[in-house]
């Protein structure tokens, strides 16, 4: 940090002296302070003797004279034809002396001196702004290019996806060897769409494509190619498939598609003629290079609908790829991936991590073997223990925790009762998540507590019993604060959310509402290929409307009551429960079962 505060003060005192030396140098070209006289009044001052010296040019006379006060100033008139000026200084003896019209360098130095310090400072201006390198060259593309020997990714580097991967060995077996498929006159797709979720692996397996193919590959970023300057972009779209056909074969991939390829003409009143000419640009240039060549274009997104749908249509992006989160067998060989490198003890068990990360993708995945890394190395161990993934996944789902954060006496108890509230309707209802922690320590930033459900198998599909065994477990925790204590705290605000949205979508979108029949109300379609950029309609009534919050509500109730139901028939489990929590802070799936008397 040092050296680079030094080179900063030195480029600064660098700039500094051309500055002045550039001041100075205006200052030499700049004009004097005169006094303009007529011709006349020349020829008066000189028969009284006051003029001391005199230049005489081609067009002006200049020189010195006093004027009142007798103080010497500069004077300049413009010359007369009169023969007889000479004769006169010289019979007054005043100094004269001749000068030519100003010579083309001196003219040039002084009109392009401002102009070239205008343009070396707007230049350092842009290279401390970060972006010295493309001053004057906006059009230029930024891709990254990766040669073959800098990309070390390949198929065994990525786990999982195993049907996104063949979908993908065709592409790399077109780039190594095309006479394979052009000798029966096929075509290989120009372009492959990798969709799918954040953090799922669709980065890691563009580059991993790169990798076995043996080919360059150009990284770039939607984003990048729109600038404020009005075709910016269209021109760094033509440079880079300039530069990709003339190393060709190679892989073009475009990351965050959205932010380049949004539908045209979706919003009159937000357009964006820079951002669409661009698109039109790609669209263009897709159409026109020649795939036996061997260029390909790989691109991902996660929101695919609001793609136009000219890039979407045979002949740019013919296939479509889904990268989707991994299965409780992915995740598995994710986290194998990604601990092989770190120090493992003998307890680590791979297949139970994976069962307690449903949901997760591959950049949670990594972080929880990171954090649980960082926890083993905090706690001075050797080697990473199950313990310590154990406390990463938590600390991923509900936070870090926060001891240092104090409850009084009667908050601890409404969070234990409440805690265990929710552990015993799922320890006691069927079908219901099995409960693998409870705990009282506060964690994140309002979590004065949690319970910690892990799915025995990842589901697909589920029933509407199912679902409302999650809504009693969700309410669970209110009914016990209400059954102990005879109110309710504000400590279930996070559990009504959840318990509301999944109300909601078992009326809205799976058709479970008894007085609304088998129809589904989607009330969140954005309109993005109706005119309209982000606006949200309801293709439903206010009627239909207030019967969904009538139905809702009566999910809602039920779930509850059915809560309290479980509840209040097993009091005795509720408060042995409770207790041992207030005594423990923390309780494990076998702790549980030892107190509920579960087998």
């Amino acid at each position: 940090m040092q050296q680079k505060g030094y080179r900063g003060n030195t480029l600064g005192l660098w700039l500094f002296l051309l500055l002045l030396w550039g001041v100075l140098l205006l200052l030499s070209f700049w004009p004097k302070e005169e006094v303009r006289l007529s011709y006349s009044d020349f020829r008066h001052l000189l028969e009284k003797g006051k003029v001391l010296e005199v230049v005489l040019g081609e067009e002006e006379i200049k020189g010195k004279a006093l004027f009142e006060g007798d103080n010497p100033k500069a004077f300049v008139t413009t010359r007369v034809e009169d023969p007889e000026l000479v004769k006169e200084l010289m019979a007054r003896g005043v100094k004269f002396s001749g000068s030519k019209k100003g010579t083309f360098l001196k003219a040039l130095i002084g009109w392009l001196l401002p102009l070239f310090l205008l343009l070396f400072f707007w230049g350092v201006v842009l290279r401390r702004m970060g972006r010295g390198p493309e001053f004057m060259s906006f059009g230029r593309s930024r891709a990254r290019i990766y040669a073959q020997s800098d990309i070390d990714v390949t198929f065994e580097d990525v786990a999982d996806l195993d049907e996104a991967k063949e979908e993908l060995k065709e592409i790399v077996e077109f780039l190594r060897n095309p006479e394979r498929f052009t000798r029966l006159g096929g075509k290989l797709p120009k372009g492959v769409l990798l969709v799918g979720p954040p953090g799922c692996g669709k980065t890691l397996l563009a580059k991993a494509v790169a990798g076995e193919a043996g080919v360059p590959f150009f990284s770039i970023s939607g984003s990048e190619f729109v600038e404020l300057f009005v075709g910016v972009g269209a021109a760094r779209v033509r440079d880079l498939f300039r530069r990709a056909q003339q190393q060709a074969p190679c892989i073009i991939f475009i990351d965050e598609l959205d932010a380049l390829g949004k539908a045209r003409g979706i919003s009159p009143l937000a357009s964006h003629d820079e951002r669409e000419q661009t698109l039109n640009q790609l669209l263009v240039e897709m159409d026109g290079f020649d795939p036996k060549r061997g260029l390909i274009v790989l691109a991902a997104t996660n929101r695919p609908e609001i793609l136009d749908p000219a890039l979407l249509r045979p002949g740019r992006f013919d296939r479509q790829i889904l990268i989707d989160r991994p299965d409780v067998r992915g995740r598995e060989e994710i986290l194998k991936v990604h601990a092989r490198k770190v120090k493992l003890a003998e307890d680590v068990d791979f297949k139970a991590l994976a069962g307690m990360t449903p949901g997760f993708v591959g950049a949670d995945l990594a972080n929880v073997v990171n954090e649980a890394a960082l926890l083993a190395a905090r706690k001075g161990k050797d080697k990473v223990e199950m313990s310590d993934f154990v406390e990463a996944v938590e600390r991923v789902l509900a936070g870090l925790e926060r001891r240092s954060r104090v409850m009084n006496e009667k908050e601890r108890r409404i969070v234990a009762y409440h805690e265990i509230g929710h552990a015993l309707v799922a320890s006691l209802l069927p079908g219901a998540d099995p409960v693998q922690k409870v705990s009282i320590i506060p964690r994140g930033i309002g979590a004065l507590g949690y319970t910690l459900q892990r799915p025995v198998e990842d589901r697909y599909l589920m029933t509407k019993g199912e679902l409302m065994t999650k809504l009693s477990c969700l309410l669970a925790g209110r009914a016990a604060e209400e059954l102990v204590f005879g109110e309710v705290s504000t400590g279930a605000h996070d559990d009504l959310i959840k318990a509301t949205d999944l109300a909601r979508s078992m009326v809205l979108h799976y058709g479970m509402g008894e007085s609304l029949g088998l129809v589904t109300y989607r009330d969140d379609r954005p309109l993005f290929l109706q005119g309209g950029a982000n606006l949200i309609t309801k293709d439903y009534s206010e009627e239909t409307a207030k019967k969904v919050d009538l139905e809702v509500r009566k999910l809602l109730e039920e779930a509850y009551n059915r809560a309290k139901e479980v509840l209040s028939s097993h009091m005795d489990l509720l408060k042995r429960g409770a207790e041992r929590l207030l005594e423990k802070e923390v309780l494990d799936y076998q702790e549980l079962k030892e107190v509920f008397g579960l087998k």
